[in-house]
């Protein structure tokens, strides 16, 4: 899968992320979201694989218990975590009940990806999930896992895996052997400059390295969730170096799911590496 052209995925990942999820007062996107289901089961009935890899538990938690100000302190993270994981998976649910697609919930941790074995099984079910025609929705079990929620010198002891779902979907993708991870975003890719502090900034279609000038335009992470250009950067990283292609793009925009699975120029394309044997992944 190596050069420059787009690809059509036989298997592709999506990462949804919570500024999609939700709209500017912290509610549900419905008609967002129900316009990538839509998407993502026409892709599915056309024989392409789908895996999804949602954010937007922890915004959707703090919305059901009242909560006026974004969440600070863990323990709260994790109950707004517990609340929401259930109104996401609800959402899901009840969208792809319509349209006569099953999904199922995989909370992860990061000893699913450090175990061989725990690492084993995941491979497993993600497999014969993919082999029943279910889409599969990944998030942290952040009820139960602390790392994503906390800061990188809070956790010294520990070496993070993951500590965002940009990087969970990547890693995800490298061990599924998918063709494409597109992740989803409130901009339309990596510009030039910032586009929300420098309107106009140009869009980088094609980046065919990680120099170091394109890791300088990553800035900050985003107001709600818990990334930003520099995780997506990351996960681009792991993408290209497990042989996956990654495109960065609006999940904002109608069609944008569809222009990417056909190949049409929308947002950032990573041009990946080649795929080395499965077990240096």
């Amino acid at each position: 899968m190596t050069g420059t052209h787009r690809i059509h995925p036989h298997r592709l990942v999506i990462k949804v992320g919570t500024n999609v999820l939700l709209d500017a007062d912290g509610y549900p996107a419905l008609g967002r979201l129900f316009t990538l289901m839509e998407a993502l089961v026409a892709l599915r009935r056309e024989g392409c694989e789908i895996v999804l890899v949602s954010s937007g538990a922890i915004g959707l938690g703090a919305l059901r218990l009242g909560l006026a100000t974004k969440a600070k302190t863990l323990d709260l993270k994790q109950a707004c975590a517990a609340v929401g994981q259930g109104e996401l998976m609800g959402l899901y649910q009840a969208g792809f009940h319509r349209m006569d697609t099953v999904c199922a919930q995989v909370l992860l941790v990061e000893d699913d990806f450090a175990d061989p074995v725990r690492r084993g099984n995941l491979r497993a079910t993600l497999e014969k999930l993919l082999q029943l025609g279910v889409i599969p929705i990944i998030n942290e079990n952040d009820t139960v896992s602390t790392l994503e929620l906390e800061r990188v010198e809070d956790t010294p002891q520990r070496r993070r895996v993951f500590g965002d779902n940009d990087k969970l979907s990547a890693l995800v993708a490298a061990e599924v052997e998918a063709d494409l991870l597109l992740i989803l975003s409130d901009v339309d890719g990596l510009h030039e400059a910032n586009p929300k502090t420098t309107p106009g900034a140009p869009l980088i279609p094609i980046v065919k390295a990680l120099t170091p000038e394109i890791w300088a335009l990553a800035q900050g992470g985003s107001e709600r969730g818990r990334g930003g250009m520099g995780t997506k950067l990351e996960a681009a990283r792991l993408g290209m170096d497990a042989g996956v292609a990654v495109v960065i793009a609006s999940g904002e925009k109608p069609g944008a799911v569809r222009d990417v699975a056909v190949g049409r120029p929308v947002g950032t394309y990573f041009v990946p590496g080649a795929r080395p044997m499965k077990e240096k992944l």
